[in-house]
């Protein structure tokens, strides 16, 4: 699937659908099934090791690390539905070995996990789940489990599993690299039962016993027949029963200690972020300011009559105090236009996830600031220059609704095609140019090579834009690396058959790779059977000393009509590739379907000269269909030539 384009990606952030016009200054509400407060060793809401029938919040992304004798796991966990739960898991298994002989495995697997009822009266939330199904097996096993809630700080589960969880491990046949699932064999076999429960003993402690029935073996089918039992580990504990203690150190990080059975010791820290939550959580933030009611007509005659329009003097101090108030909010007042009864602002949200906040916070200041003849409020969202949507509101609906039901708001509020430029906008003074800038450290992570599953370099990054006018930016990153495990390297050497060695090599195979010396004194290794790698050598960009570049462009983002958005970048478009990238795409504010074009002609970057190019070019593009569910998720499909080859993906 192909990740959103540098234009959609900031007009979809922009967007204010009708639906999410929730009230004035707040997020949308939402009821999530029940919620667990710890993650097990296998990233899942449960006990230490064993599931619950718990779940995320809705949209929540993830990650734990968990250490223990028997197993390193790392788990990037996805609510993808408020009652489905996905974890990716990249394992090293202690005590096994494989071509490498290193005394462990890496592993690869991936859970699910369906909430089927939640909880409600004395009925307990009940949840089925599938462990590793599509792996190679090591940790397959399925489950039903339910949980109840005894005490406000009291959570009991009781379940029953199969496979590792009912003690059982599947036989993995010696060969099989997993990816596809057994489903013959799912809630096949014994099953046992297990369990849990969570007191939370203070706000942010929780301390889990739990009953399991893992043993902590691998089963290998070999071709001859023979079965093999492998410990991992030290093997099986000497106990079943298993404690631990989680301590949340803010709402979105999480350590813990945890014992298996007494004799096996581990450690664990938990991160769980949502996209839906602002920087500044409900309950923490600055309230918005109060709506502004009206004088009577007889109170400020002069102000209902209009006679201020006149005034040369009375827009620019409006605009100059709007502009601050909006400031103290997050917001940036870009433009205005104000006639004896409409006001237009065109605003910059800085500050909250949800458009919709920002748009009702804007609201509530435009009644403090406009005069009592204004009653049409149109507040329209910029991004990157371009206009991507407008809410008209009457101002008496905003006094009238001010404190009623939050759905009303809405019903009151119109959502519109945004005029690209009118000739009444006034901009704000001092704000273009603009110049822009942030120096901080930075984290860059490499996952899942089976040789190096967990990659990392630390450094130094400015990143920097100069706004030239509304729309034309010219922005760049600088990066200086400290310290790190991420090394440049060649991608893995091909045997071009059997295990004979390319001409010239006296190695190849799994775990052999061209060092960077090899790979670029050869033009002929940037092929493999005559296709160009455009991603296989990513890493022989990672492990510079010396400042790096990873990006330096200058764009232009222009609405040539009410609907339809344009970008062309040129530049040093990404680490990797260099060139002029171009896009079109059309998008009715009111439509939750959208339409895209991109074509790009772009050349490969050197690996040490940051300015430097390879001989590798090529011309790319795509056409994009894109549809908005009103859950918050977006579809999307592109078919086109990428690089390398011509595909269709969604």
């Amino acid at each position: 699937m192909r990740a959103h384009s540098m234009l959609t990606r900031r007009l979809l952030a922009s967007t204010v659908p009708v639906a999410l016009l929730l009230g004035l200054g707040t997020s949308p509400a939402r009821t999530d099934p029940l919620i667990g407060d710890v993650l097990n060793s296998y990233g899942l809401p449960g006990g230490v090791e064993t599931p619950t029938a718990e779940m995320l919040p809705d949209g929540t992304l993830g990650g734990t690390v968990s250490y223990n004798e028997a197993a390193r796991r790392h788990n990037v966990i996805f609510q993808l539905h408020p009652r489905i739960t996905t974890a990716l898991r990249y394992s090293r298994v202690e005590g096994i070995n494989d071509h490498n002989e290193l005394g462990h495995i890496w592993d690869r697997s991936f859970d699910i996990r369906f909430q089927v009822v939640d909880e409600q009266g004395w009925r307990p939330a009940v949840a089925i789940g599938l462990q590793d199904f599509l792996g190679t097996g090591i940790y397959s096993g399925e489950y039903i489990v339910a949980t109840k809630t005894i005490t406000p700080r009291l959570r009991a589960s009781v379940g029953i599993g199969w496979g590792t969880l009912g003690g059982n491990p599947r036989l993995i046949e010696i060969g099989d690299t997993g990816g596809k699932p057994q489903v013959d064999e799912w809630f096949r076999g014994k099953a046992r039962p297990f369990g849990s429960i969570t007191w939370q003993a203070t706000d942010k402690l929780r301390l889990v016993a739990e009953y399991s029935n893992d043993k902590y073996l691998v089963r290998n089918l070999f071709p001859d027949g023979h079965v093999e039992e492998i410990p991992q580990g030290d093997g099986e504990p000497g106990s079943k029963l298993n404690l631990g203690a989680y301590y949340t150190f803010s709402p979105s990080y999480q350590v813990g200690l945890y014992t298996i059975g007494g004799d096996m010791f581990g450690a664990q820290f938990s991160f769980a972020l949502n996209p839906r939550n602002a920087p500044f959580p409900s309950g923490l933030e600055k309230a918005p300011a109060p709506v502004k009611p009206r004088p009577a007509p007889s109170a400020d005659p002069e102000g209902w009559s209009g006679a201020w329009s006149a005034d040369p003097t009375a827009q620019p101090a409006i605009q100059t105090a709007l502009a601050g108030a909006l400031k103290d909010e997050g917001q940036i007042l870009e433009s205005m236009s104000l006639s004896g009864n409409r006001a237009e602002v065109r605003i910059r949200n800085t500050r909250y996830i949800q458009q919709s906040e920002a748009v009702g916070r804007t609201a509530r200041l435009m009644t403090r600031a406009l005069p009592p003849s204004v009653e049409t409020l149109v507040i329209t969202s910029n991004a990157e220059g371009m206009a991507t949507s407008s809410v008209v509101l009457k101002r008496s609906d905003v006094e009238r609704l001010e404190n009623t039901e939050a759905g009303r708001i809405a019903q009151a509020a119109q959502l519109v095609d945004a005029e690209p430029r009118p000739g009444d906008l006034v901009t704000t003074p001092g704000l273009f140019p603009r110049f822009r800038w942030n120096l901080g450290p930075y984290l860059e992570l490499g996952l899942f090579d089976p040789q190096d599953p967990l990659r990392y370099e630390v450094g130094a990054q400015l990143k920097a834009s100069y706004e030239i006018t509304p729309g034309l930016i010219l922005s760049g990153t600088l990066r200086q690396r400290a310290f790190g495990s991420m090394e440049q390297r060649g991608p893995g050497i091909p045997c071009s058959s059997g295990n004979t060695p390319p001409p010239g090599m006296d190695r190849c195979g799994r775990g052999e790779h061209y060092t960077p010396e090899e790979y670029v004194s050869n033009p002929a290794y940037e092929s493999f059977k005559g296709v160009p790698r455009v991603r296989s050598d990513t890493r022989m960009y990672t492990g510079n000393d010396s400042p790096t570049i990873p990006e330096l462009t200058l764009a232009w983002y222009a609405q040539p009509t009410e609907a339809v958005y344009t970008r062309l970048t040129v530049g040093l478009l990404e680490r990797a590739y260099g060139g002029v990238s171009g896009e079109v795409l059309w998008k009715p504010a009111n439509s939750p379907l959208a339409f895209g074009a991109e074509i790009n002609r772009v050349k490969k970057r050197d690996f040490e000269d940051v300015f430097g190019f390879r001989d590798y070019e090529v011309t790319t593009g795509h056409v994009s269909a894109y549809y908005e569910f009103a859950n918050g998720f977006t579809a999307q499909l592109d078919v086109g030539k990428y690089l390398g080859s011509a595909a269709g993906r969604c």
